[in-house]
């Protein structure tokens, strides 16, 4: 017989959401972070074709 499950509390959802929200914005900087270092020529750890203009 099917037992419905018990509510997960407010503040248990909201942790999980802050987390997963942090994941995403940490991801986000990182990015960031490595197409400033591309653009401005200081990348060490990615290496990309020059473009002439």
């Amino acid at each position: 017989m099917a037992v419905p499950k018990k509510r997960t509390s407010i503040s248990k959802k909201r942790i999980r959401k802050n987390v997963w929200k942090k994941k995403g914005y940490l991801a986000a900087v990182k990015a960031f972070s490595l197409a400033k270092s591309i653009l401005t020529g200081k990348s060490k750890s990615f290496l990309a074709k020059k473009m002439e203009k």
